[in-house]
């Protein structure tokens, strides 16, 4: 299993246009690439399927949350509090998505993808707010993984497309390589 998770560091208190723009774009691009939708400390309250349905009717993106409801249907949309002793661990391995990835903890794309290929999962965060990720998922999360490969600051919305595109991409060329035909 693969989760694209958006973690909250804007406002945990009060929900802002940028949560939802944010979540509303991120929901085609999970539901494209056959990854699940995690969000990580956003002030909703109910199960996924109502926050689903309430952030559909602000949004025309991705016809108007219609992929964000199936991830919900689907039970691949996840609401998950701040982590006080980690992450749940039935969503995998946390890797913290970063441009500066520590060398001791770095995996690639091509890795992350050869290893999801053999059944591990892996939880990608993804930090929403003008300054990332907190220091302390950096240390919390076993992995860093720079998706571009040649440390490239990528805009929020921006890596929140290339990260799932990059690793379903790998993922498909590996299966081709392998098998010398699509599975």
């Amino acid at each position: 299993m693969l989760t694209l998770a958006l973690y909250n560091t804007y406002d945990p208190k009060k929900l802002h246009e940028a949560h939802l723009r944010a979540i509303a774009r991120a929901g085609p691009i999970a539901y494209a690439y056959g990854f699940h939708l995690a969000l990580v400390g956003f002030p909703f309250e109910g199960r996924p399927v109502d926050v689903a349905r309430e952030i559909s009717s602000h949004t025309t993106i991705g016809e108007g949350g219609r992929y964000l409801l199936e991830l919900a249907e689907g039970n691949r949309f996840h609401l998950l509090e701040f982590p006080k002793r980690g992450f749940p661990p039935q969503f995998g391995i946390p890797v913290a998505t970063t441009r500066k990835p520590s060398e001791e903890k770095e995996i690639t794309p091509l890795e992350l993808a050869e290893r999801a290929l053999r059944g591990e999962s892996f939880l990608l965060l993804v930090g929403l707010g003008r300054h990332g990720l907190p220091k302390e998922i950096f240390k919390t999360a076993r992995y860093h993984m720079d998706i571009t490969g040649k440390r490239v600051s990528l805009e929020t919305c921006t890596a929140i497309g290339a990260i799932p595109a990059r690793i379903s991409t790998l993922m498909e060329a590996l299966k081709w390589r392998t098998h010398g035909k699509r599975i």
